[in-house]
C-alpha cells in the first residue's frame, strides 16, 4: 500500500511531521522516496510544463515557441 508521508531528515533520520498518520508496526521494512523540497519552484513547473497534453497539443506549442517571427507581436522600428 502506498502512502505519502511528509518528514523532516534530522540527525541521519527521517522523522514524520505528522506521527501517527499511518499504522505501521516496529520494524516493517518501507521504501523512502525523497523529493528535495529545496529545489527551485520554477525546476518543479518545468517538469510538468506538458502534463494532460496530447501529442498534437504539445506539437503545436513546440511550434509556437520555435516560430519566433511574430512572438512579441509587431516589431516598432521607429
Amino acid at each position: 500500500m502506498r502512502h505519502v508521508i511528509d518528514a523532516i531528515y534530522e540527525n541521519g533520520t527521517f522523522r514524520p511531521m505528522q506521527p501517527n498518520i499511518i499504522e505501521i508496526s516496529e520494524g516493517t521494512h518501507v521504501r523512502i522516496t525523497v523529493d528535495d523540497e529545496t529545489e527551485p519552484e520554477s525546476l518543479k513547473l518545468v517538469t510538468c510544463v506538458y502534463d494532460g497534453l496530447s501529442e498534437e497539443d504539445i506539437d503545436e506549442v513546440e511550434q509556437i515557441a520555435l516560430n519566433r517571427s511574430n512572438f512579441f507581436g509587431a516589431r516598432n522600428t521607429n
